[in-house]
């Protein structure tokens, strides 16, 4: 197997996983297990709204400090200074997150402002960071982000409208509980964006310019159980066993890139997020098979690992087409899903392609593509096929 380069790498997962239904009831548990005893809950009203957010709070008992529900789709510096006032407000030592990515994101930043005060913006960027931020215990509702163990939170600053990346192994929560029964409620296109995050994790992580073993066997994993059983959580969301595994898949993918990174297609994704307000999962879904073609002359090896672990007839695929056959595989599931297939069709202007080709240049993500872009006229080529 091909890694591109004499093989050496550092794999890194600290994080205690906890899965199983009704581990949620294991909180306050963990949370002692990490010596502290007063917890910040960060969560958003939908999350309050749906009971989920109490469950924690019973779990969680005296421990429980207060409540922030402030958290947004795309968390900005503003929600994470709010919640970092009221959080010392509460005298809270720990931090426990309940939700999307949003609100994982959203808890990663407060637990670096309690630490080291200023402003967050201050540490943006890779590795910033020097010692161990604020015990954090992740325990998502949806199964795609991966956030619950990865080292990137995604800060919106809504004045400059760009999305700004803190990716820092100090930030990677110490505690990801893991409880089917709280994606259960999950409607189904959410479903299917949330899981399609995870796919896009998983397949940039396999032909990332950093890949490796390990992250290899976690990611090509999390895509033979994404396709095997996002459909069924989508079709069927009280499933409980598919739930289940479409959150471990979640969960290895997110393992997988906060190892080898992630590509274009999040790089172009976070841009039109930015500037258009695409929902991240969607933007992903609607733009990974044009990265994919795109990527796959300079990878044809990693695409058919890819197809393979998609259980398509690897025998069958010449290293010419496997970009397309790739492709075609993803329209079908996304098709069979329900999802929008175009940038059109979630608002995204044709004369706004330009401004978002220019910001994708700029986010750290791009330059761990296998096959470069060194200007915005090549990612607007791509925008423009799948606009």
């Amino acid at each position: 197997m091909d890694y591109g380069r004499e093989l050496s790498f550092i794999f890194n997962n600290p994080t205690r996983i906890v899965f199983g239904e009704k581990t949620v009831s294991e909180t306050g548990v963990e949370l002692d297990g990490l010596g502290v005893s007063r917890a910040l809950l960060v969560t958003d009203r939908g999350v309050a709204e749906a009971g989920l957010a109490g469950q924690v709070q019973k779990a969680l008992g005296r421990r429980c400090a207060g409540i922030f529900e402030g958290c947004l789709q795309d968390s900005g510096l503003q929600v994470v200074n709010e919640g970092a006032e009221y959080a010392r407000e509460v005298g809270a030592e720990a931090l426990v997150s309940v939700g999307g990515g949003s609100a994982i994101d959203t808890a990663k930043g407060i637990a670096v402002l309690l630490k080291e005060g200023g402003r967050l913006q201050d540490y943006a960027g890779y590795q910033l960071l020097s010692r161990p931020q604020t015990p954090h215990i992740a325990i998502p509702t949806t199964a795609g982000t991966g956030s619950e163990v990865t080292y990137a939170a995604v800060i919106k600053d809504w004045e400059k409208n760009i999305k700004i990346l803190f990716c820092d192994n100090h930030i990677i929560p110490n505690v990801a509980i893991l409880d089917p029964l709280l994606t259960k409620g999950l409607p189904p296109q959410l479903t299917a964006s949330t899981g399609m995050d995870a796919l896009t994790h998983a397949v940039e992580a396999v032909y990332s310019t950093e890949r490796e073993p390990l992250a290899d066997a976690l990611a090509l994993h999390a895509i033979r159980q994404i396709t095997r059983y996002l459909p069924r959580c989508v079709e069927q969301g009280d499933d409980l066993v598919a739930r289940g595994q479409q959150q471990l898949a979640a969960t290895m993918a997110g393992i997988a890139f906060s190892n080898t990174q992630v590509a274009l297609v999040h790089a172009m994704a976070h841009s039109v997020g930015a500037l258009y307000g695409v929902p991240h999962g969607l933007a992903n879904s609607i733009l990974l098979p044009h990265v994919i073609m795109h990527n796959a002359a300079s990878c044809p090896d990693r695409c058919l690992l890819i197809a393979q672990a998609m259980s398509l007839a690897v025998r069958e695929i010449g290293e010419e087409e496997v970009g397309s056959v790739l492709a075609s595989t993803i329209w079908e599931l996304t098709d069979r899903m329900g999802m929008p297939q175009r940038l059109r069709e979630v608002s995204v202007p044709r004369e706004g392609l330009a401004a978002a080709a220019a910001a994708c240049l700029s986010d750290g993500a791009i330059i761990y593509n296998p096959k470069p872009i060194n200007t915005a006229e090549e990612a607007l080529e791509i925008f423009h096929k799948a606009w």
